[in-house]
């Protein structure tokens, strides 16, 4: 099964052109990501991987319109981003939910803040709070919950405004390897039920294709893409896909590019003589030999 469509047919389509971000003074700036060109569906399920300090986060803040853009531009459904907007829902890596506000609390607090009727606004935050398994738990506090529990308020917080386009910064790393993959075939249910453009940020490869239909790699800092592998397992995707044949060989593509980037000049020197990554990262996407 291929990506669902967007309900609103071209809602939630990105486009990126010649994307550079840097910081500091302009004598000598520090460049985070350089020249990213990249073209995101409506309803795509996206993955950026790449290994630590590669710019991932600044970009996904970037398109969020948290961190202006030094170079090019960002775009969304034919309008240029330049300021945050709850059509770009945000979740990070730890939750930021509101401790003295409840779960009903912190779900509707951005409705309360667009000046939603109280009616309304309860009834979409129960209504979201029941997709993502939290019914009964309404008027528990943060403290109250387990960490899988509050990414889930963390999500429903950022749902519950039906944004075009949902932006996800690592929102697992923190949890065990249970209850990490638990949100991720939550999440995956959620993608297919509400048709939102996706676009996950992490630095665990299996995470990466077992959510996405294309998986973006990163080079080392300063970030650019490397590679764009199509991710062609079938939908609804289970536990059982994580060992499949087709799962293992992308895999092993991109652990190759990954390793290529993390690995020190120095150390490259060793593998002067083995297959680039690059090439690794495509045969991992062209289809298997009959």
């Amino acid at each position: 099964m291929s990506a669902p469509a967007s309900v609103d047919g071209a809602r939630g389509a990105i486009r990126l052109r010649n994307v550079g971000i840097s910081f500091g003074a302009a004598a000598q700036p520090m460049v985070a990501v350089r020249n990213i060109d990249l073209d995101i569906l409506p309803g795509e399920f996206i993955a950026i991987l790449g290994p630590s300090g590669c710019g991932k986060s600044t970009l996904l803040g970037a398109v969020a319109g948290f961190t202006p853009v030094s170079a090019g531009e960002i775009v969304m459904d034919g309008e240029a981003v330049r300021h945050p907007s709850a059509e770009r829902g945000m979740v990070f890596q730890h939750h930021t939910l509101f401790p003295w506000k409840t779960v009903l609390g912190n779900t509707e607090f951005g409705l309360k803040l667009r000046g939603v009727r109280r009616v309304e606004r309860r009834e979409r935050a129960h209504d979201i709070l029941r997709s993502v398994g939290l019914a009964g738990f309404e008027r528990r506090y943060p403290e109250q919950l387990s960490g899988g529990m509050q990414q889930r308020v963390n999500l429903a917080r950022v749902l519950v405004n039906r944004p075009r386009l949902l932006l996800m910064d690592e929102p697992f790393s923190a949890l065990d390897a249970q209850t990490r993959l638990q949100m991720q075939e939550l999440l995956l249910e959620l993608w297919q039920e509400l048709r939102m453009t996706v676009t996950f940020v992490t630095h665990d490869i299996d995470e990466a294709i077992f959510l996405s239909d294309r998986v973006v790699v990163f080079s080392a800092h300063p970030g650019r893409i490397k590679a764009e592998i199509p991710v062609r397992l079938d939908r609804p995707r289970f536990t059982d896909t994580l060992t499949s044949p087709e799962f293992m060989r992308l895999k092993r593509g991109c652990m190759e590019s990954i390793r290529e980037e993390s690995e020190s000049p120095h150390r490259l020197d060793r593998n002067a003589h083995r297959p680039s990554a690059l090439p690794a990262c495509e045969a991992a996407a062209a289809p298997s030999a009959p």
